[in-house]
């Protein structure tokens, strides 16, 4: 880490000076929104109370104690992510300082589709008329009359 910059190193050594001392241990919640892996300490809870968040292929309450070398799973919105502790961190601390806490072994995200979605208009394309509404609800799947699932038709 020779060739980092001061501020990043400064920022390090604070996290470490905060951290815990020699053989103590970090909540899991804690850890986990220390290292940005996700926006809030309360989403953290959650999602270990949710059962989103595994440590070494067990489930864990917010409360659990994190050592260094223990794998942690976390499912959120959609995607696994796979981290191995490197360090044990109890503050927040800046995206370049959390990097340095965990090794990511999480697979790639699944790509983005580069078609557009279904019913988009061009901007400017002004206000969809009834006909063109109803074309956008059957291809959305929302129904309409005739369609299984939409309004049944009038007598």
């Amino acid at each position: 880490m020779a060739s980092e910059d001061p501020k990043t190193a400064a920022a390090a050594a604070a996290a470490e000076a905060a951290g815990p001392q020699a053989g103590e241990t970090v909540r899991t919640d804690s850890w986990i929104w220390s290292v940005r892996l996700l926006k809030t300490r309360s989403l953290a809870s959650t999602a270990c109370r949710g059962g989103h968040v595994r440590v070494n292929g067990e489930r864990v309450k917010p409360a659990h104690s994190l050592r260094v070398g223990d794998e942690v799973r976390l499912r959120h919105e959609g995607r696994e992510r796979v981290v191995v502790v490197k360090r044990l961190i109890r503050k927040r601390v800046g995206a370049p300082v959390a990097v340095q806490c965990y090794v990511d072994n999480s697979p790639p995200p699944p790509p983005r589709d580069a078609v557009a979605p279904a019913g988009v208009r061009d901007r400017g394309a002004g206000r969809p008329t009834k006909r063109d509404r109803r074309e956008l609800e059957r291809l959305r799947g929302l129904g309409g009359p005739g369609v299984p699932g939409g309004p049944a038709p009038r007598p």
